[in-house]
């Protein structure tokens, strides 16, 4: 219970809408009728917005297990936000995800208790009748406890629990439902998707091999996780697999970030190497956090792996490899110290897993946007195209709105002189306050399915208080080439927009 809305207030909201009527020449309160029914139309799919918070109701993480919780989220329109409305009999529905075709379901009549899917039962629990509110609002009432489904203690943030109360009519208890498509229709439709791709997945990395897209984000925890799917909307739904787990790793436990895995052709043959980040914690420079690798057994992206190498004997971060004229070179971010601060770095390799060389500073956050919120050049990743070798990185920091990226090409001879490398004086792909895309950063690259066409993955946060935290989600769209050789991201699209999927899916 928050001290600015105490139960108390409850009835205030519900006295301030009008429950109760005057009685004509009698000066008497009394409680008004029942609301008149509102109803659905069971050929469409519906998303919920809570007046109150202007979030939707959502299945939350894109669970599709029975028990999972449904939350509020920022609206993106989703599959997991949409919801059918199927009749129960005397005035009430079942409430179906179309996500996870489970149903709503109050487990029991406990004001607080927690609102979840489960699959379709027959029981009470499940159905629910809408009752008009004012401004074409409605509320969903329960038919087992009789109470109205309730956005708890007024919250406004994302994952805020959905629970029951007494139907008072207050906002947190109201919700639109806007018509998204009709059953069989809408979105997506085959061959489009809808971002995020991954929700709660900082940091993506994302290939496609032998018919299907892989991809890894970061966990924070001790285990590296993939997950992979024939088409690109696939991977919202598709569950993450352990690859490795660094438990057991003396110094290399802990906080796995900032995964990249990469098919070489190195001494022992085609195999990927998968680089990451870990360490004790996660605190700024802080000297257990460093760069290791792995390697797999064969071809399979999925692994298995084994720990092949530490890189490097003191703070780095967003490991990443570059090849120019068939030779290897490691990028990645480091504190250079005084007024270079956290500046990107490139580092000759013997082979995936050796480094034979001095590191070299590649470039520091000299201009004013890369040092907007705080002064940071990280996340390097190689992009390449008609002979023509690129770094996209990311700048500025990732906990405040402004994090973008930003473009260096090799315009000399020798990559490991960073007077070979010319900077673009301006970012190359930003905030979208319009689309309500902030701090987008953490990229990679990869080709559509056919060869054809040119794809960004990156994450972003759905508001400008967004943190450098899990609840950054991974996007991918399409990207073309302006006339002097440089990639033309346009800009970040929002959240549950249709888009084709890329070309040969």
């Amino acid at each position: 219970m928050t001290p600015s809305h105490p139960r108390r207030v409850r009835w205030q909201a519900a006295l301030a809408v009008g429950v109760t009527a005057l009685v004509a020449g009698t000066g008497v309160l009394v409680a008004a009728g029942p609301a008149s029914a509102a109803t659905a139309d069971p050929n469409i799919y519906y998303v919920l917005v809570n007046r109150h918070s202007g979030k939707a109701l959502d299945v939350y993480n894109l669970a599709t297990n029975d028990g999972a919780p449904i939350n509020q989220y920022a609206r993106n329109d989703g599959n997991w936000q949409q919801w059918r409305f199927l009749d129960a009999g005397g005035g009430y529905y079942r409430v179906q995800s179309r996500h996870s075709g489970k149903v709503l379901e109050l487990p029991n009549s406990n004001d607080g208790v927690q609102l979840v899917q489960n699959a379709d039962s027959g029981s009470s629990r499940q159905h629910f009748r809408l009752a008009d509110s004012a401004g074409g609002y409605v509320r969903l009432i329960n038919r087992a406890s009789g109470k109205a489904l309730d956005v708890w203690e007024w919250s406004t943030a994302d994952g805020a629990m959905v629970s029951q109360y007494q139907d008072l009519d207050g906002a947190n208890q109201q919700w639109q439902m806007v018509d998204v498509g009709s059953v069989g229709g809408g979105n997506p439709t085959p061959g489009t998707f809808t971002n995020p791709i991954k929700r709660n997945g900082p940091d993506p990395w994302l290939q496609h091999h032998n018919g299907y897209y892989y991809l890894a984000t970061t966990t924070w925890n001790s285990t590296i996780t993939m997950r992979r799917s024939a088409t690109l909307a696939g991977l919202a739904s598709a569950p993450d697999q352990v690859v490795f787990n660094l438990a057991n790793r003396p110094n290399g436990c802990c906080n796995m970030w900032a995964p990249e895995f990469h098919l070489i052709n190195g001494p022992n043959g085609n195999r990927w190497y998968l680089y990451y980040v870990a360490g004790q914690n996660v605190s700024d420079f802080n000297p257990t956090q460093r760069l290791h690798v792995l390697e797999s057994a064969g071809t399979d992206p999925m692994g298995p792996y084994t720990f092949k190498a530490d890189l490097g004997g003191d703070w780095q971060l967003d490991a990443s490899v570059l090849r120019v004229n068939n030779s290897l070179y490691l990028l990645g971010t480091y504190n250079a110290g005084g007024s270079y601060g956290q500046s990107l770095f490139i580092t000759p390799l013997s082979n995936p897993w050796t480094i034979s060389g001095s590191r070299v500073r590649l470039t520091s956050p000299t201009l004013s946007w890369e040092r907007q919120t705080h002064p940071v050049t990280e996340g390097p990743e190689p992009l390449y195209r008609n002979g023509r070798t690129m770094v996209v990185y990311s700048a500025s920091a990732c906990w405040g709105p402004d994090y973008k990226l930003g473009l260096l090409t090799l315009t000399g001879s020798n990559p490991l002189n960073a007077s070979s490398w010319t900077k673009s004086p301006n970012p190359v792909f930003q905030r979208s306050d319009a689309n309500s895309v902030f701090a987008p950063g953490h990229n990679g690259f990869f080709k559509s399915p056919d060869g054809t066409e040119d794809w960004i993955v990156y994450h972003a946060n759905d508001s400008a208080g967004g943190g450098c935290d899990m609840n950054r989600s991974t996007r991918a769209q399409k990207f073309t080439w302006n006339s002097d050789g440089t990639p033309n991201f346009g800009t970040p699209v929002r959240l549950g927009v249709q888009l084709t999927a890329p070309s040969g899916e």
